[in-house]
């Protein structure tokens, strides 16, 4: 049966020329940008460990603060930018990101940094939204269109693996506040470049502004993934993530309910009757989370368990860093002979191995080992996602090209903040279950290691050697424990990203639609 987002065309749409790839090279920047922004966090973490001495919820507050206002405010920004102006949005985003990241780069707390990079989360919303819609009205020929989104895609792949290659190169030489300075001189060009090179574009008839589905739409994501941060570091001491997700479900059908009932809603629940758009989104989410999850204990692992400098942890990451770009513009033609419930779940088959070749291997954690397996996950999930993000703007409306870039972006950026809530808040629980301290410790350097490996490793350094490496070494097993489940943990989400890709991404390539 045909879907009713589907139009047969009667003709092909136009194709750009050097203009529009100008202006693809352009939008790149802020997707390396808020990418990189994502996992850099990862490698530097360690160092603002033992500068801001945060607790083990404050350093996974440090990194999910951003993703999370992201997440929460995307849609909103992205239905904004359909009514006022994809480019306004972009440029307003851009400019405010870079202002608030100079002001993370000089945090004097761990209370300032979370502050800092929540207020980057709600710039970051107007940013990535923009970028994939503002492509969408650029390229109406598909098979161009198709070409730019695996740029696109590979850009934000990669820039979440190149994260930790740029931590480690600005580790290496400046002080952690470096990693967020880095916006400054992406930012500049695009403010300048932007209102040359891309035409401005919006939806021809928005309908009014709905703040209450404004209100709504944040009462649903900020319980919801608060909630599951809550239980992944606390586990159920106490009721209060129950509690959270049902007011985060409660809120969620309130929204759904409304933008049923709106004759211009701000999210048109539509969308996700068609099983290409819902089944990419899932396939997103769970793809991301899986990456963002390796990136995080692979991170810690290569640092303070192997002993590399950030800049030899992060080049470590840099053939599967090529493995994910090559793999996501390497599908473009696969993609357009293939069905899609082939190419994703066989790439995905990659992402599988590479966790399971972490799991079997966790407690010698050999460095080839680790860049093997990232090769692998960079393949599979570099052409996943490349796959999926096409069919998600190919099966929405052009006039509705923002508010289906967001919901892509939400299911990133909740994938970002799941990746390190549930991977890294399961990853310290078992780190916690299987730590077995030496005897002799002082009471303070306990509490720091039971809390995190960083700690572990910070208190060691002020012991003597044979005790501080009796603390080394049994933090490092009890961390690479933790891996080993972790992995496998991280396996399975791959498997059932597969299951959803084969069930409903459909059997043949998708014609082109008319765009109008």
């Amino acid at each position: 049966m045909t879907d009713t987002l589907t139009r047969i065309p009667t003709t092909v749409a136009p194709r750009v020329g050097w203009r529009g790839w100008a202006a693809l090279v352009v939008l790149m920047l802020p997707v390396l940008l808020v990418s990189v922004d994502n996992t850099v966090l990862s490698f530097a973490l360690p160092q603002i460990a033992l500068d801001l001495e945060p607790t083990a919820t404050q350093q996974l507050w440090i990194i999910d603060a951003y993703p999370l206002v992201l997440a929460s405010l995307l849609v909103t920004m992205g239905v904004l930018g359909d009514r006022f102006g994809r480019r306004r949005m972009l440029l307003i985003g851009a400019t405010g990101f870079g202002v608030v990241s100079a002001l993370a780069a000089f945090a004097p707390s761990a209370e300032w940094l979370i502050a800092a990079r929540a207020a980057m989360g709600v710039f970051g919303a107007m940013l990535m939204p923009s970028t994939l819609s503002l492509l969408r009205s650029i390229f109406t020929n598909r098979d161009q269109r198709r070409l730019a989104i695996a740029v696109w895609a590979a850009g934000f792949s990669a820039g979440a693996a190149l994260g930790p290659v740029v931590g480690g190169i600005l580790l290496e030489h400046f002080a952690w506040g470096a990693v967020f300075l880095m916006a400054v001189p992406v930012l500049v060009p695009l403010l300048i470049l932007v209102p040359i090179l891309v035409p401005e574009s919006r939806d021809p008839n928005p309908g009014r502004f709905d703040p209450i589905s404004v209100a709504l739409s944040l009462l649903t994501m900020v319980p919801i993934v608060y909630a599951i941060k809550e239980f992944a570091v606390h586990g159920t001491e106490t009721a209060i993530p129950f509690v959270l997700v049902m007011v985060g479900i409660l809120f969620g059908v309130l929204f759904v309910r409304r933008q049923n009932r709106l004759e211009t809603p701000m999210l048109d629940m539509a969308l996700f009757r068609t099983p290409s758009f819902s089944g990419s989104i899932l396939v997103n989410l769970l793809s991301v989370i899986a990456l963002v999850g390796f990136l995080y204990f692979v991170a810690q692992h290569l640092q303070l368990v192997v002993g590399l400098s950030p800049l030899d942890a992060g080049l470590a990451l840099v053939p599967g860093l090529l493995a994910m770009i090559v793999a996501g513009i390497g599908v473009v033609p696969i993609a357009k002979r293939v069905a899609p419930r082939l190419v994703v779940p066989i790439a995905l088959l990659f992402s599988i191995a590479g966790y399971l070749l972490v799991a079997v291997s966790a407690q010698t954690g050999a460095l080839a080992v680790l860049i093997v397996a990232f090769i692998a996950l960079g393949i599979g999930i570099g052409a996943a996602e490349t796959v999926s993000n096409e069919l998600i703007l190919a099966s929405a409306p052009p006039a509705k090209a923002g508010a289906a870039s967001a919901v892509s972006e939400t299911a990133y950026e909740l994938g970002a903040v799941l990746g390190t809530t549930i991977i890294g808040g399961l990853l310290a629980a078992f780190y916690r279950e299987n730590l077995v301290l030496p005897d002799g410790l002082p009471a303070t350097i306990s509490e720091a290691a039971r809390e995190t490996l960083a700690g572990a490793v910070a208190g060691a350094a002020t012991l003597d050697e044979a005790l501080g490496d009796a603390l080394r070494e049994a933090a490092a097993h009890a961390f690479d424990a933790g891996v080993g489940v972790t992995a496998l943990i991280g396996a399975g989400l791959i498997v059932i990203a597969a299951v959803i890709a084969a069930v409903t991404l459909g059997g043949r390539p998708h014609r082109e639609r008319v765009e109008h």
